[in-house]
């Protein structure tokens, strides 16, 4: 847009005048105003001067005339400055127009989606019915239905009777002490393990001892000799087997202690696994940890005047010297206790005693005479003595005379005499879970199972541990897996046993037939 559409425009020649100076000056004073909206309108104002605005240049001069004519007083004087106000001049807008003429409406279509259905079956159901009962035929009539009325007099006149009946079994103490079992019958005896150790076996040595341990998972036995020898000098071992490691070798025990001297007894300590006494037979008492195999020695009596000087500890009664061959603590008073002896004769003897030994020599540590009283004898030394679990005043003996004789602590004489072999017989145990039952282990090769609810003449059952009747010197059961049997014998091999059911669960009143033959004998 050009300034020639907005106003009139004069050219005139310019005139070389003095006061072109002043004329400039005066033209600078002067204001030029436009304004130019968006809209089209263009509105401009200019103060009305009494002289032409003069713009030198090389063209000429432009003279903008706001009213059109010149000043009345001629182009030589100013006249005096007044204001005046213009119209204004519209300029229509072509812009909106084409603008609004080209707007136009446009609309997008996105690409249709398709959707699909579809099943999926990833189980596959089934109902199945089980008939237990043969059906009743479509045709058969169902059995009669039961006559409420008279069935509910029936109740009425048998209620009474119904209720003594049971109030009587409640009161009944034909069931005490018996107790369910609900473990596998075990109708026969199985031999489960045979133990041994190689090196031991190689020098003859027999299994003098052995012992289960308090979690009844371990057992152990003492190697040594009881025949004839010398034995001063013998090597001996002390070997034990974890019945529960998985891998076990019977030919590789799990701990193997080599010991000076033949160990002639063993014993686990009651309360802690690991830790096992023996008795050797140089006279020493040795305490071992089972569980450090470098260096398992944790006490030991030593050789000294106070200790024992051969290998079976001799009590004194009175101004008689007896050797003691074996020992065993009543099960209801810790300080009772039964010795068997060379001679023959069991004693009953207390740790309680106050009675002063007779010694042959001073001792350090002052000695008491245990013997309170003396039983009936064997016709032989007594090798075993076994108190019962079930009743403090009965125990058992076994000797070399072949017999095993059940005492009262009541009475001198025995309850009764079992022969049980022509040999010796080396060990005797109650069983730890049935009153009427005890094993024995003879010099033929044999262990033998009684029970005195069924007979008291012969073994309930024989047990045949070595075929060629070596003795069996040892034997022990299993207070914790009590249907286990453990014994030692000659060839240097232990044998663990498993008994039938029958040696396991206490029967009806046996407990009482027990306390029956103890009254008899105390009669």
């Amino acid at each position: 847009m050009s300034w020639r559409s907005l106003t009139n425009l004069k050219t005139a020649p310019v005139a070389s005048r003095p006061q072109s100076s002043a004329l400039e000056a005066r033209g600078r004073r002067s204001r030029w105003s436009a304004t130019a909206r968006e809209g089209g309108a263009v509105a401009m104002a200019t103060r009305a001067q009494p002289w032409p605005l003069c713009s030198a240049g090389s063209a000429g001069a432009v003279a903008l005339a706001t009213s059109g004519a010149a000043s009345a007083e001629g182009l030589g004087r100013p006249g005096p400055l007044r204001d005046e106000t213009l119209g204004v001049a519209s300029v229509p807008s072509q812009w909106r127009g084409v603008q609004g003429i080209r707007g136009e409406t446009k609309s997008c279509q996105t690409a249709s989606i398709a959707t699909a259905e579809a099943c999926v079956q990833t189980q596959k159901h089934a109902d199945a019915e089980v008939q237990t009962e043969a059906p009743v035929p479509a045709g058969v009539l169902p059995g009669s239905q039961h006559d409420s009325p008279r069935l509910a007099a029936f109740l009425r006149r048998v209620e009474a009777m119904v209720i003594r009946e049971l109030s009587k079994n409640w009161h009944s103490h034909a069931f005490d002490g018996f107790e369910v079992n609900w473990t596998e019958q075990q109708q026969t005896v199985t031999c489960l393990h045979t133990l041994g150790y190689p090196p031991a076996q190689g020098q003859g040595l027999h299994v003098t001892s052995v012992s289960w341990n308090t979690t009844g998972s371990v057992v152990a036995c003492a190697y040594g000799r009881l025949d004839d020898g010398d034995w001063s000098t013998l090597r001996s071992f002390v070997c034990a087997w974890n019945l529960d490691r998985r891998g076990l070798n019977p030919r590789q025990p799990s701990v193997v202690v080599e010991v000076p001297s033949a160990v002639m007894s063993l014993a686990f300590h009651p309360t802690q696994p690991s830790h096992i006494a023996g008795g050797l037979y140089s006279g020493e008492v040795l305490v071992w940890d089972m569980s450090r195999p470098e260096d398992p020695v944790l006490w030991r009596t030593g050789l000294t005047d106070d200790t024992h000087t051969d290998p079976v500890y001799q009590p004194h009664r009175g101004e008689t010297e007896v050797g003691a061959t074996a020992v065993a603590f009543s099960s209801f008073d810790p300080s009772l206790f039964v010795l068997g002896t060379e001679g023959g004769f069991p004693l009953k003897c207390s740790l309680a005693a106050e009675e002063a030994a007779l010694t042959r020599t001073p001792a350090s540590v002052p000695l008491r005479a245990p013997a309170q009283f003396t039983f009936s004898p064997h016709g032989g030394p007594v090798y075993s003595v076994s108190c019962s679990p079930f009743h403090r005043n009965l125990f058992l003996s076994a000797g070399t005379d072949g017999h095993v004789h059940l005492y009262s602590l009541l009475q001198a004489q025995p309850l009764t005499s079992l022969q049980l072999s022509h040999k010796y017989l080396f060990a005797v145990r109650w069983s730890p879970v049935r009153p009427l039952v005890f094993a024995a282990a003879s010099g033929q090769g044999d262990v033998q199972l009684f029970d005195l609810q069924k007979s008291s003449q012969k073994p309930t059952v024989l047990i045949k541990q070595t075929q060629d009747e070596s003795p069996v010197y040892c034997l022990e059961f299993n207070r914790q897996q009590t249907q286990l049997l453990a014994a030692g014998d000659a060839k240097g091999t232990v044998k663990v046993w498993q008994l039938s059911t029958e040696f396991t669960e206490q029967g009806p009143r046996e407990t009482e037939d027990l306390d029956q033959l103890a009254a008899e004998v105390a009669i």
